[in-house]
């Protein structure tokens, strides 16, 4: 229980990938030199003086361009998973530019097993160790979401466009609503899971990067294990593993991004930059509020930084010479989330909690016990070999070693009276708590009957437990008797082995990390040994010891300059970037305004703003659901009701009047219900006489010609007229066009020679 009451810090890790074919087209300088044995990294400025010093920085482990996928799961990751296994929740995200190898870290290549990064590899990881543990049940659960444009989807639905809420539960914390989860059963149906994820992910193409990741995705892997405890009940523990492959960092000047494109890089920026701001102010001790708030991201991830999680950073850089400011920017922010510390611990029941706490407690005092029991043995071989050797012993040397087996004695007769004092203590503990809860008169008899069952069954198992303590000697040599007697399965002979290699293989890691350590705290302590040297042998040694110091600390203070000036230029980098990305979005905003303004009514406008209620959860604005209220301000008028199969309101003395009249003003405008009114044109024949005066003669021809020269003379486009008409100008229209229709029929033409002989 010490482990999980004792804060950790965040793991970081920096793998830099080799130079890519376009890097080594334009014959970019590699600036960043790995020392891999020591986790420490250095990074040349291209454009400063040779004589500058580097930036360096020291990180738990650091993986240069040859490193493999197997070193770095095997040295960093695989003790994380291990803690999941347990019960712990585990984190791992990289971290880092666009096109610095994060996709490619997270997931790799899943056909090659060389290249098969971290996901696939905690697959293979869990269920193998699932596979060979004994009286233990588990049951593995798997989502896969991304965040979009600060919109959570889930990529295991087919509406992955769907927006998710994210919500807080006080004993579960952070979790999304309806996000589905899939119980898995062996390696291929969780990386079925995480395919059919990657089929509707979102990406693009940039300058920088073929296939960039236009979104933050997070694969939620959920370990749930039974085991029988030694009260004969089953206890289950809960481990959670995030697996986060952020979205690189992007400037638009690089990646050449336009439109759609560069929506979506200002929203990653803004949530990166939400992240770091988080880092921030957990490593800053004077920050009193940590903004998880200000992006879905830092929210999904406020467990793994400065929570209860396990956390793994791995930062990514790319080692162009062209991508110095972004690679160490990266380099800054991992080397402050160093110091961020979470306080993990096992997801069990509080009841469970308490019994693992006693259990730890006993096995302390076995280690005791046996340790006693080895020193005691050790002294009577040692009393045994000086008698064999010597025939005979002195008796002041025999009353030293009688002294020395008396203490040991004493010694195990003390922690033994320790162990039972202790079981004494937590009984004499229990009875009280059974007399607290007896001499409760507030509590109801069911309550009261319940409690006491719980303090019988806990001192149950410290009775059991006192058992177990005094038994450990038998048990110890009856297991050694299976040992050596009888054959063995050759499976359960196999998976022996293969927890021994694993053990093995954890040892040597364990140690060259240990190892690394060790060497880092060795130059920090040579650099404080050298300041303490101050006896000289002669003045001119004492110059020249001086002298070196001096250069020492001249060359720090120029190193700090140049840092604080590097801090003073990226700041105010960052500061333009991000005044561009609010122009932008204040530009957008003064559209929306103006479309506003100009096209919705007023009163549409104040009933919308009337329904806005802000979510503080959420942190968001959200309309209040269309119900009556007690706010005359935001409570929704209803719409008056209208008579039944009409359109429009209409008053009691309108349904009346269509109930008892026919008068067109109350009837509805219903097509169907009225008569068509076909009012037939009015037409005139033109009848010409037979035989007439040459003055009615002169007369036809005369009104002839007009009606040629105003038909010659009309537009060509006809404008088109309605069926129903008045009696008056129907007949008055069709009097004429009767009348141009006869002329143009019958009469002669008035340059014809029929014409020229009626004129004549």
């Amino acid at each position: 229980m010490s482990k999980t009451k004792n804060c950790e810090t965040v793991k970081v890790v920096v793998r830099c990938r080799p130079l890519n074919q376009k890097e080594e087209a334009a014959a970019y300088e590699n600036v960043v030199d790995m020392d891999v044995k020591l986790g420490q990294l250095a990074l040349r400025n291209p454009r400063a003086a040779p004589a500058e010093l580097l930036k360096s920085f020291t990180f738990d482990a650091v993986y240069d361009a040859r490193s493999k996928q197997s070193d770095l799961y095997d040295e960093t990751v695989r003790p994380l998973i291990d803690s999941v296994l347990e019960g712990f929740n585990g984190t791992i995200f990289a971290y880092g530019q666009t096109g610095t190898g994060k996709t490619y870290t997270m997931q790799g290549q899943w056909q090659d097993p060389e290249k098969r990064g971290i996901i696939p590899n905690s697959f293979e990881h869990i269920f193998t160790h699932i596979s060979r543990s004994q009286n233990q049940q588990y049951l593995v659960r798997a989502s896969y979401l991304e965040i979009y444009q600060e919109e959570i989807r889930d990529l295991l639905v087919k509406d992955h466009s769907r927006k998710l809420e994210l919500k807080e539960n006080p004993d579960s914390g952070i979790y999304i609503r309806d996000l589905s989860s899939l119980v898995t059963k062996n390696v291929k149906e969780i990386e079925h899971v995480m395919n059919v994820g990657n089929q509707t992910r979102s990406i693009g193409f940039t300058n920088m990067n073929e296939h960039s990741s236009r979104s933050h995705a997070i694969f939620l892997i959920t370990v749930e294990c039974s085991q029988m405890g030694p009260d004969g009940q089953n206890h289950i523990r809960v481990g959670r593993l995030n697996l986060v492959d952020l979205a690189g960092s992007e400037r638009q000047a690089k990646t050449g991004v336009r439109g759609e494109r560069l929506k979506e890089a200002t929203k990653i920026n803004l949530s990166l930059s939400a992240l770091g701001n988080v880092i921030s102010a957990l490593v800053d001790g004077r920050s009193s509020h940590v903004p998880y708030r200000d992006s879905k991201l830092t929210r999904l991830l406020q467990d793994s930084l400065g929570g209860n999680a396990k956390t793994l950073m791995v930062a990514t850089l790319g080692p162009a010479a062209y991508n110095y400011e972004e690679s160490l920017s990266t380099l800054r922010y991992a080397n402050r989330a160093k110091n961020i510390r979470n306080k993990p611990r096992v997801n069990e029941d509080p009841k469970d909690a308490l019994l693992r706490e006693f259990q730890e407690e006993i096995a302390r005092l076995k280690a005791q016990l046996d340790k006693r029991g080895v020193l005691t043995k050790e002294k009577k071989e040692r009393r045994m070999r000086g008698i064999t050797e010597d025939g005979e012993s002195d008796g002041e040397l025999k009353d030293e070693e009688e002294d020395e087996v008396e203490e040991v004695e004493d010694d195990e007769a003390r922690v033994v009276k320790e162990a039972k004092a202790y079981v004494q203590q937590q009984q004499e503990r229990l009875e009280q708590e059974k007399a607290d809860i007896m001499d409760d008169r507030s509590l109801v008899a069911e309550e009261k009957h319940r409690l006491l069952e719980e303090k019988e069954r806990m001192m149950g198992v410290l009775q059991k437990e006192q058992e177990a303590a005094e038994q450990l000697t038998t048990k110890v040599k009856a297991l050694e008797s299976k040992l050596l007697v009888g054959g063995k399965n050759i499976i359960d002979h196999t998976n022996e082995q293969q927890k021994m290699l694993e053990l093995k293989r954890q040892e040597i890691t364990e140690q060259t990390r240990t190892e690394r350590e060790m060497q880092q705290q060795m130059l920090a302590q040579d650099e404080e040994t050298l300041e303490l040297r101050e006896t000289f042998s002669s003045l001119q040694q004492e110059v020249e010891l001086k002298t070196k110091k001096l250069k020492k600390l001249y060359a720090k203070l120029q190193a700090v300059k140049a840092e604080i000036q590097d801090v003073n230029d990226e700041h105010v980098s960052t500061r333009q970037e991000l005044e561009q990305t609010q122009n932008e979005l204040t530009r957008d905003l003064k559209f929306k305004y103006l479309i506003i303004e100009n096209f919705i009514p007023p009163e549409e406008k104040n009933k919308i703003m009337n329904r806005l209620v802000f979510d503080t959860e959420e942190d968001q604005w959200k309309f209040q659901p269309l119900v009556p209220s007690e706010n005359k301000y935001t409570q929704m008028k209803r719409r008056p009701a209208s008579a039944v199969g009409y359109k429009r309101p209409i008053s009691q003395y309108a349904r009346v009047a269509i109930a008892m009249g026919a008068h067109s003003r109350y009837r509805a405008e219903n097509i169907m219900i009225l008569e068509l009114d076909m009012t037939p044109p009015t037409m005139f024949q033109l009848e010409f006489p037979k035989a007439g005066t040459e003055a009615e003669t002169s007369r036809v021809f005369h009104l002839d010609n007009a009606i040629y020269r105003e038909r010659s003379t009309a537009p060509r486009v006809r404008k088109s007229r309605s069926w129903c008409q008045t009696p008056q100008a129907m007949s008055s229209s069709g009097s004429n066009l009767s009348l141009a229709s006869s002329g143009s029929h019958s009469l002669p033409h008035p340059h014809s020679s029929t014409a020229t002989k009626v004129h004549q």
